[in-house]
């Protein structure tokens, strides 16, 4: 009989090539079969992180996305549209690991928060082997790029998405001491309005590409810029206990 292949969740990290662990390095340096997510005309974010690593015969499988903001995500037909095609893709990836083939499937930041690996996760764990190999975040990235410690003491610290409604956020922000907020996009002015009701806006940090060459880490109060709709991350640092 065939051996079973493995799919492997790769995360790769926040960006910054060196942040990658041994293990995704040394996966992805032997891979056969590449697997990543990218808009449609795109190269991919994920597999611009891995430029220069993969082996020279490494078979490439882009799995464009047939919506991102075309369609909002309210609208019934946007989770029709997506599972279908998480369905498709993961089909073709598991007719790999069936006949034998290890497949590496490439993840920015860590395969298990907020990542579109998770939707292959779901469909393939009970039918072949899938191992997830862990990785820096793009928000522990951008923490650190500030220079100033995200949590002391008992802070709580909270994550939010951009795409939350205004009240929602506003009251998150309020309820807690160290915040993150992903997902900011087209969501920004949304997002300062909820950081300066919450009384958090002067104090917040914006960073754009954590970790890459071209990262920047702004006070937002400062910002003047254009916000990237990608790899921005919102930061607030909790001012807690200290010794």
């Amino acid at each position: 009989m065939t051996k079973i292949g493995t799919v492997y969740g790769l995360g790769l990290g926040p960006g910054d090539q060196e942040l990658m662990s041994v293990k995704s390095d040394r996966l992805l340096r032997n891979a056969k079969h590449v697997a990543f997510f990218r808009k449609a005309g795109r190269k991919g974010q994920a597999r611009q992180m891995v430029q220069g690593l993969l082996a020279e015969n490494a078979i490439e499988f882009p799995m464009e996305y047939p919506v991102t903001t075309e369609i909002p995500v309210s609208d019934p037909r946007y989770n029709e549209i997506l599972s279908a095609f998480y369905t498709e893709v993961a089909a073709h990836v598991r007719a790999l690991a069936e006949s034998g083939e290890d497949v590496i499937v490439l993840c920015e930041g860590d395969p298990f928060f907020y990542g579109s690996f998770m939707h292959l996760f779901t469909r393939l764990k009970d039918v072949v082997p899938v191992e997830v190999v862990p990785a820096i975040t793009g928000m522990s990235g951008s923490w650190t790029a500030t220079g100033a410690p995200i949590t002391w003491g008992d802070d709580v610290l909270t994550v939010l998405m951009g795409t939350l409604d205004e009240d929602k956020l506003t009251r998150h922000m309020q309820d807690t001491d160290a915040l993150v907020v992903m997902k900011i996009g087209r969501n920004f002015d949304k997002v300062v309005r909820a950081l300066k009701a919450s009384g958090k806006f002067d104090d917040a940090w914006i960073v754009q590409f954590a970790t890459m060459p071209n990262q920047t880490v702004t006070k937002l109060s400062e910002m003047t810029d254009k916000v990237t709709p990608y790899f921005s991350i919102v930061i607030v640092h909790g001012q807690g206990r200290r010794p």
